[in-house]
C-alpha cells in the first residue's frame, strides 16, 4: 500500500456514519467487521507495525468491497481503494494458504476467459442436476473458502451458459446521434448474452452507431478488486490498447463492477508513463448504459419513450458499484419510471449488498447466504412483477435466491426492462447471433 492510501486511511475519524451502512457490521455488530474497525486494523499493520494475523486476513476478506462506507462517510474517506491496496499486501506477503490462493486466482482465471468460464458453468449445471442441490463440490469449496463446514452455493442461471457475440458495428436506426462502443463483458457475455442483444438493440433505436471491439478481453475488474494489482494493471494495458484503432463519443457499459473499474483506470495507471494520459481521457468517457440512456440518448426527456410500454410492477435493486462505487442511483430509477405503465415499487434496502460481489459468494459462503436471504425477503415483501438491476453477478445470485425460495419475481436488467417495453418492433440489424 502506497504512502498516498496510508495518508487517505487517515481521514477516517471513526465518526461510526459508516456502520450501518456496511452489511457485515450490520448483520454481526462486530467492530472488527466493520469499516472504521478494518481501517484500524489495517493502519495497525502498515503504520505500526502489527503482525498480519489470520484474524486480520479473514476480516479484509470478509469484506464485500461494496463500498456503502464511503457513500455514508462525511469525511471523504476512500475506503474501497484502501482496503483493495491492503490486499494486495495480503496476497504479497505468503500468509494465506497456498491451496487458497490458487484457487482463488484460478476462479479469477476461469471468469476472465468466457469460454473457461462458459464449460465452468455448464459442468455445474450437470452437476446440479445430478444432486439435486446447486452446490460447489467440497474440495473445490474448501478451497475457495478455507473452511470444510461452509458449502458455497453456485449461482445457476435457467439460460443455459455459453459464449455469446455481437457484431463488431451495428448501425444507428435512423439519424445517428452518437457512436458508442459496448463492453460486452467476460461475465455478461456468457450468462446474459440476452442483455448485451438488449443493450445493443436499445442503443441502435436510439440512434447510437455501435461498436463491439473483437479483440475486447477483461478489463481486470476481479482481479483489482481481489488485490492482484499487477494482474489487474496488466489487463488495463492490454484493454486500452485494444481500444486504440476506435473512435467513440462514449464508453458504455452494462456490468456495474467492470464499470466502476473502468470509471478509475486514470488511477490504477497514473504512475505509468506509456498510458497515464489514455487511461485518463478514456475514463472521461465511461458511462452505465442506463446513465447513457437517460442523460444523453434520451436526454432525460420522458416524451423520447412514447412508443414504448410495459404494463407490470417493478423494484429496483442497487447494484453496490453502480450505487456507491459510480454514485448512479437515480438515472436508472427515472429511466424505468419514465416508461408507460410501469409503476416502481420501493425496495427495503435496495442499496445494501445482495451478496455476490463478484467471487464473494463463492469465498465467503455463510455471509454471502445471509445477505442473499435478506435481499430475497425484502424483494418477496414488495410484491413486484419485476426487479431490475445493472450488474450480472447481482442477477445470477438473487435469481438463484428467488427461485430457491420459490419466488417467481424475474429477475432483469434495467436496459432488458426498456428493451422489452419497446415491444416486437426490432431493428433488423440488432438480431446478432450466439457463437459458441
Amino acid at each position: 500500500m502506497n504512502l498516498g492510501l496510508m495518508r487517505h486511511a487517515e481521514r477516517c475519524i471513526r465518526c461510526g456514519f459508516c456502520l450501518e451502512a456496511c452489511p457485515t457490521y450490520k448483520l454481526t455488530g462486530q467492530e472488527t467487521l466493520s469499516p472504521r474497525g478494518r481501517i484500524r486494523l489495517i493502519t495497525s499493520v502498515m503504520a505500526d507495525g502489527l503482525p498480519l494475523s489470520t484474524d486480520i486476513v479473514d476480516s479484509i476478506d470478509l469484506c464485500l468491497g461494496c463500498r456503502a462506507c464511503e457513500t455514508a462517510c462525511p469525511s471523504a474517506v476512500r475506503y474501497g481503494a484502501i482496503v483493495e491496496g491492503f490486499r494486495a499486501h495480503i496476497e504479497d506477503s505468503g500468509v494465506r494458504a497456498r491451496m487458497q490462493g490458487g484457487a482463488k486466482r484460478g476462479l479469477i482465471e476461469a471468469m476472465e476467459r468466457p469460454a473457461a468460464f462458459a464449460a465452468s458453468l455448464s459442468a455445474a449445471a450437470q452437476a446440479h442436476r445430478i444432486a439435486g442441490v446447486p452446490s460447489m463440490p467440497g474440495p473445490v469449496a474448501r478451497a475457495l473458502s478455507g473452511r470444510a463446514d461452509d458449502p458455497a452455493l453456485v449461482p445457476i442461471t435457467p439460460v443455459h451458459p455459453r459464449v455469446g457475440r455481437l457484431p463488431d458495428f451495428s448501425p444507428a436506426v435512423g439519424e445517428r446521434r452518437f457512436t458508442v462502443c459496448v463492453l460486452q463483458g467476460c461475465v455478461m457475455r456468457v450468462m446474459y448474452h440476452h442483455v448485451n442483444l438488449a443493450t445493443l438493440r436499445v442503443l441502435q433505436r436510439l440512434g447510437c452507431d455501435v461498436i463491439c471491439p473483437p479483440d475486447l478481453a477483461c478489463c481486470g475488474a476481479l482481479d483489482l478488486h481481489a488485490g492482484l494489482h499487477e494482474a489487474g494493471r496488466a489487463r488495463a494495458r492490454a484493454f486500452l490498447d485494444a481500444l486504440r484503432p476506435y473512435a467513440f463519443d462514449a464508453f458504455v457499459v452494462n456490468s456495474a463492477g467492470c464499470g466502476s473499474t473502468l470509471r478509475e483506470y486514470a488511477e490504477v495507471l497514473a504512475d505509468d508513463p506509456v498510458w497515464a494520459e489514455a487511461a485518463c481521457s478514456f475514463s472521461r468517457r465511461v458511462r452505465d448504459v442506463a446513465e447513457f440512456v437517460w442523460a444523453e440518448a434520451l436526454g432525460a426527456d420522458a416524451s423520447r419513450l412514447e412508443t414504448a410500454r410495459l404494463d407490470a410492477t417493478v423494484t429496483y435493486h442497487d447494484a453496490c458499484h453502480l450505487a456507491h462505487g459510480q454514485g448512479i442511483t437515480e438515472a436508472p430509477r427515472r429511466l424505468l419510471q419514465a416508461i408507460p405503465g410501469v409503476r416502481i415499487l420501493d425496495l427495503s434496502e435496495s442499496d445494501m449488498c445482495c451478496g455476490s460481489a463478484g467471487t464473494y459468494n463463492l469465498t465467503q459462503p455463510g455471509m454471502a447466504r445471509r445477505l442473499l436471504d435478506r435481499k430475497v425477503a425484502n424483494i418477496a415483501a414488495t410484491g413486484a412483477e419485476i426487479v431490475a438491476m445493472g450488474n450480472p453477478g447481482c442477477m445470477a445470485w438473487i435469481d438463484t435466491g428467488l427461485r430457491s425460495a420459490g419466488i417467481s419475481t424475474r429477475v432483469m436488467h434495467t436496459i432488458e426492462v426498456l428493451d422489452e417495453a419497446f415491444g416486437s418492433i426490432r431493428p433488423a440489424a440488432a438480431e446478432a447471433s450466439d457463437h459458441r
